[in-house]
């Protein structure tokens, strides 16, 4: 099977984190960007000079016609994918309910929850054996906020990962017996720009005390956890939300 990974939002935090492991552990890596441009020629330089190898490819995960092209682009240039991460979201600014624009939510829900559906639909067009092909793996990036709701935070953006919960579970039921594994990781309060974009750079200080680790996770440590429901290890986890949220 090749090892071709592609990880959405691979540009910055824990998308950087898993394209850069991923790289290590000998995938070829499909780094997704929408915007940041030099972020991603940042990484895939970075890897290429580890002698790993990484293409960036520009597409808007909401967008199922660029998610198409995206797979097409990635299928041609390094290959079948064997592992697709869902990486890439974002939060909004942090408010009430109340106060959020209908703009702000449709874009969540647009990035992270309908990307994720598009993604999944394209991997497994690929990847599953019900299709010719030799199986895979696919990865959601998460959050406890789908459990813990956000309340005065993002409430919106807590809907939109507790529907990509729901779809990790129907996922790996419908397409388990077709040599693929969908499984989730939820992360917890991590050390990444998502809190200064979200309007809270101090957000993680707030934060720290309640979780009893007494600490922010980073990125690393969700990598590292990506990587490991992707590979052999992970083998009989199917349909797993994988809590890395130090106790949380």
């Amino acid at each position: 099977m090749n090892k071709v990974m592609i990880v959405t939002g691979g540009s910055r935090g824990i998308g950087a984190a898993i394209s850069k492991t991923a790289a290590a552990e000998g995938y070829a890596v499909a780094i997704n960007y929408h915007t940041r441009a030099d972020d991603a020629d940042n990484i895939v330089w970075e890897i290429n000079e580890q002698g790993g190898i990484a293409q960036a490819i520009k597409a808007d995960v909401s967008d199922p016609v660029q998610v198409k092209t995206l797979f097409e682009e990635v299928k041609s240039k390094l290959g079948v994918p064997s592992a697709v991460i869902n990486n890439a979201g974002t939060t909004g600014r942090i408010c009430r309910i109340d106060e959020v624009d209908a703009e702000t939510m449709n874009r969540v829900i647009g990035i992270n929850t309908m990307g994720a559906l598009y993604c999944s639909q394209e991997a497994i067009k690929l990847m599953s054996a019900k299709h010719g092909g030799d199986g895979g793996s696919i990865v959601t990036v998460s959050s406890i906020a789908a459990r813990l709701g956000s309340p005065g935070e993002y409430v919106w953006y807590a809907a939109s990962k507790a529907a990509v919960d729901a779809m990790t579970v129907g996922l790996a039921k419908e397409v388990g017996g077709e040599d693929i594994r969908v499984n989730a990781v939820s992360p917890g309060i991590i050390d990444t720009e998502i809190h200064a974009s979200g309007g809270e750079p101090g957000r993680i200080d707030r934060i720290a005390p309640a979780i009893p680790m007494q600490r922010a996770g980073i990125a690393q440590e969700i990598a590292n956890a990506v990587l490991w429901l992707c590979s052999d290890q992970a083998s009989y986890c199917n349909g797993a939300i994988l809590d890395c949220s130090g106790g949380r």
